[in-house]
């Protein structure tokens, strides 16, 4: 794609937003950024891209900007559906994502992990089986290192890894990874989506380009991912969590116990031992046999997977243990941004919880906690905006305390706790509300209860 004496609009001044303006200036374009925030807000990224030359346009959305552009590059936090936008296409003006436009720039090959819910562990583990075995190895995307930085910073990859979420795949157009992998699809973002339909046919956008000779790594035993890829042209590699899937017949993996059992044409049956591995949770186990086999179909070795699976000690605000003061254990799991990755922590306990949860609402359906609230939450701590909506669908269920902040929540926990309980901020919610980011939220919670002990 030629790039020079174009005029070129990046909408959304962010990492990627910054990435993509500053690949595209230093490839001769003339560069306008627009986004609604304001210059405080932004950090140094306006003042940084003022002094390579790029105009920034902040506050708001300019129509003539967009319709004199000649082609706009989307952020993955801004939404295509927005009205400046709609009205560049109808000018005939093209829209592209990041990373959409950055694929036009790479001819390595690209393994893409999408799903709602464990893509940056995932990604993370599967680059380690890879770098492992001896491959020179780019890991990023939506996981915080832009694919359009990989390209502007020139240096060549054998494999690039990347994550991507269902806004970036909203604005593909030609992105095929010869690996694409779908986790899981749960509710999540429908305060951006119209319905959850749309937001499962957004993940399952992730295959769409894909043809026989690429594969495609499915969780079988999530029966709306199997309907969405019911109809896709690659080669499919299932993964189960239990035992209903015939592996003697069948290409993919079964979670057996402590064991992965692999099964592919080229290599028959193998087996992955679990019994080292320092991941929690049933779904990071299914997390671990999709990127094993993810990893095996783009070259990695057996071995070099295993040795990835044993040392991964997952990753900060993942189930992330804090520390145990008298004798109660704290987990950070502030990552858990919505219900469904809210359960998936709670059904890792056997010991009595207390869960602090709360922040931003994104649409969800916070009763379908209540099954899990009753087996194993000994009292619910209660923060952030949706503070309110948690208490009327869950407050009858168990003991229910609202905290004003993260620090009287962790001391409301701290004062109830008896010793073998766990206390879990699992928020089910965004944390915008409170912080800049869940890292944040996160990190609150460490320093607090780190401060306990």
């Amino acid at each position: 794609m030629e790039l020079a004496n174009k005029n070129i609009l990046i909408v959304g001044l962010g990492r990627t937003g910054f990435a993509a303006a500053q690949f595209a200036n230093n490839r001769g374009a003339t560069v306008t950024v627009t986004d609604i925030a304001n210059e405080q807000e932004l950090g140094s990224y306006a003042q940084t891209a003022r002094e390579m030359g790029i105009k920034i346009e902040l506050g708001q959305h300019r129509n003539k900007t967009f319709e004199t552009a000649d082609l706009i590059l989307l952020s993955p936090g801004v939404s295509h559906t927005i009205r400046p936008i709609k009205k560049a296409k109808d000018k005939g003006i093209t829209v592209l994502g990041e990373i959409e436009f950055a694929f036009k720039f790479i001819r390595e090959p690209i393994i893409a992990v999408t799903g709602t819910n464990g893509k940056t562990t995932t990604t993370t583990l599967l680059g380690n089986m890879l770098r492992n075995s001896g491959f020179k190895i780019f890991v990023g995307g939506n996981i915080g290192n832009p694919l359009i930085g990989y390209v502007n910073k020139g240096e060549k990859a054998e494999i690039v890894v990347v994550e991507v979420s269902s806004f970036q795949l909203d604005t593909i157009d030609s992105f095929k990874p010869k690996v694409g992998v779908l986790l899981n699809i749960t509710e999540d973002h429908l305060d951006r989506y119209p319905n959850f339909q749309a937001y499962a046919k957004a993940k399952a956008r992730i295959f769409e380009n894909q043809q026989k000779n690429d594969t495609a790594v499915l969780n079988g035993s999530d029966p709306l991912v199997c309907s969405v890829c019911k109809n896709i042209k690659s080669r499919k590699l299932l993964f189960y969590d239990h035992n209903d899937f015939q592996i003697g017949t069948n290409e993919g993996a079964v979670l057996n116990n402590k064991r992965i059992i692999i099964n592919t044409k080229e290599k028959g049956k193998r087996t992955l031992d679990l019994s080292s591995t320092s991941l929690l949770g049933r779904h990071n186990i299914e997390n671990a046999a999709a990127a094993s086999i993810a990893a095996l179909a783009a070259g990695g070795k057996l071995q070099s997977v295993q040795t990835a699976l044993n040392k991964f000690t997952g990753l900060p605000h993942r189930l992330e243990y804090v520390a145990t003061v008298d004798g109660v254990r704290y987990y950070n799991d502030s990552k858990a941004t919505n219900v469904h990755s809210a359960m998936k922590a709670l059904e890792t306990f056997s010991k009595p919880v207390i869960l602090i949860m709360g922040g931003r609402d994104k649409g969800s359906n916070f009763q379908l906690l209540e099954d899990l609230m009753r087996e194993h939450v000994k009292e619910l701590i209660i923060i952030g905006e949706a503070k309110k909506d948690i208490k009327s669908a869950l407050g009858h269920i168990t003991p229910t305390k609202i905290a004003t902040t993260m620090e009287d929540a962790v001391y409301q926990a701290y004062l109830t706790a008896k010793p073998g309980d766990v206390v879990l901020l699992s928020p089910a919610c965004s944390s915008f509300d409170m912080y800049s980011n869940y890292a944040e939220r996160g990190e609150v919670f460490y320093e607090l209860v780190n401060h306990l002990s």
